[in-house]
Order: C-alpha cells, then structure tokens, then sequence
C-alpha cells in the first residue's frame, strides 16, 4: 500500500464541490493508493457534521484530516470571488509538517486517474511541479505576465490549481515568509501570482493532464497540431481522457460549462447526489435556454464542442 498525502484548501461553501471531487480521487485510485487527505480551512468553518467525514468508511482507502488555519492571510487580498483559504496552500509546508512532499489540489475538478505517478516524481532542486497555462499561444497573458507581474514568460506562468508541492525545499529556503509579504500585494491572481513571483524558474513543467483548465481544453480543440507540437499526441490524448478536468471558470453545478457531464456524472454517484438539486439545476438549464433568440443558440452551440457527444 503506498500513501499519498494530497491537500486541499476551502470553506464551506465548497463543500458539495469537494464531495464529487473527493469521490473522483477514490474511485480512480489504484487498488495499492491510500490519500492521506488534508483540508485546510477558516475557523469560521466547522466540518465535524460534514457529509464529507463518512468518505473514510464508504471507500475505505483514504484518511480525511481538518485543520484549521488562525491568524493567517487575515485581510488577505481577495478578488474574483476567490476567499482568504485560497492562501493556505502557501503554508502547506508548516501546517502538515508529517511529509516532506504534498499533492495539492483545488475542490473545481475531477479526477480520473491515479496520482501515483505524479506523487513519486523527482522534484529535484523546484519548489514546485505545476502545469503551464501555455502563454506562448495567449499573446494576452504574456502581456500580463511580464509588464504586470515582471516576469520572463519563457519560464512558464503556471496553474496554482494542481501542484506538487516539495515541502521540505520550502522550509529549507525561506519562501513562506515571502509568501506571507506577497500575499499583502493585490495580486489580480493571488496564490498563483505569488508562486510564480516567488519561484520563478524553479517550477518543474508537467504535461496538460495534471490540470486541464477551461483555457487549455479550448487551445486543444482549436488548435490541436500546436498543443500536440508542444506536448505530443500522447499527452494530449491523455489529458482528454484521464486527466484532471479543472472547471477554473464556469461551475457545473451552477451553469452550463465545456465538459460538464463528466462533473454530473461523478456527482450522480457521489453522497451528496440529491434528486430535486440535480432536476431544478437541469430545468432552469431548459428554461434558460428557451428564452434565449435563436442567434444565441446557435453561438452556444458552436461554442461547445459537440465532437465528444458523438464518440
């Protein structure tokens, strides 16, 4: 049996999302994975009643930790909805001390493979392991990248979202209480802002499959000979079909989003599936769409791939 420690970081309001997150994690794990699972969260938040606590019994491989955070970010910059606990995960290395590397995950996914092999990489001399947001095919972003944040786009922007985390090297070299004078800035991306500030160049690359984001999944389909180019047919193919769908825009559980049925039908099996949630969420879908023009439907329509429906 090998242990997997791997961290999550939200409040309450996120509870239903890290539900069908958490059942993603357990069903995809190989027979041989134990998640020793960390949630890091406000005091504010009391999960002691949490449906989230009955996972351990009903699957059995895996360990559910709550630890509050005090004191920490308080006052922190928050911006795009995103709240204070989005921090946590700078802290990782001094708030779960017992391991010296740490999975990271945001509760926005689904997860469909294990994370076995991505535990046991070799970090080497990075602070971090991550996924790049591919900036070389988003002139916008590059903008953003080096006249607002400084920095050389060439050593990748990467996605705080799914991170390797190597605890024992941030000890050692002093980065959370850069992390905890950063943090103070208005970073328009805040954790992601301040690690890429932080550890620019020493963030080791991995392939799209760790974290498909909303952008990355659109550069696919539209320009998949440049993403094979970059990351190899296998890769890409791998990222479509078991990698880690990251929903960082649009939620499915509140409106309709690229690759929303698999987010459903993760939540379908989930403890926290509810008939009457799941009928009002699909109804008010079909009433949304009847009071659309028909211009508009035909937008949506071209907007969401349709190739996946047909396979």
């Amino acid at each position: 049996m090998k242990t997997i420690p791997i961290l999550f970081t939200f409040d309450a309001s996120l509870e239903l999302a890290a539900g069908v997150c958490f059942t993603s994690l357990l069903e995809s794990a190989d027979p041989s994975t134990f998640y020793d699972i960390f949630v890091l969260h406000s005091p504010a938040c009391d999960f002691s009643e949490s449906r989230l606590n009955e996972l351990p019994e009903r699957y059995g491989n895996c360990r559910l930790t709550f630890r509050k955070v005090e004191g920490e970010f308080v006052g922190g910059y928050e911006v795009r909805g995103i709240p204070e606990t989005a921090y946590y995960r700078l802290l990782s290395p001094e708030l779960i001390p017992e391991y010296d590397k740490l999975l990271y995950s945001d509760v926005d996914v689904i997860i469909r493979e294990d994370l076995g092999k991505f535990y046991e990489l070799d970090l080497g001399e990075n602070f971090f392991a991550g996924v790049d947001n591919c900036s070389r095919l988003r002139p916008g972003f590059r903008d953003y990248i080096g006249k607002t944040l400084g920095l050389d786009w060439q050593k990748g922007y990467f996605y705080s979202g799914n991170l390797i985390i190597n605890s024992a090297l941030l000890r050692e070299g002093g980065l959370l209480n850069e992390f905890r004078a950063l943090a103070k800035n208005d970073y328009l991306y805040q954790d992601m802002d301040i690690i890429n500030i932080a550890c620019n160049g020493r963030i080791l690359p991995l392939g799209p499959s760790y974290c498909m984001s909303v952008q990355l999944y659109d550069l696919i389909v539209d320009r998949r000979a440049e993403m094979e180019e970059i990351y190899g047919k296998e890769e890409i193919d791998r990222a479509l079909s078991c990698g880690i769908v990251h929903y960082n825009g649009a939620k499915p559980w509140k409106e309709a989003c690229p690759n929303m049925d698999i987010w459903w039908d993760c939540y379908r099996r989930s403890i926290f599936f509810d008939e009457r949630f799941c009928r009002d969420f699909w109804v008010g879908q079909r009433d949304s769409l009847e009071k659309l023009s028909l211009l508009k439907r035909i937008k949506l329509l071209l907007r969401y791939p349709l190739d996946r429906w047909a396979k």
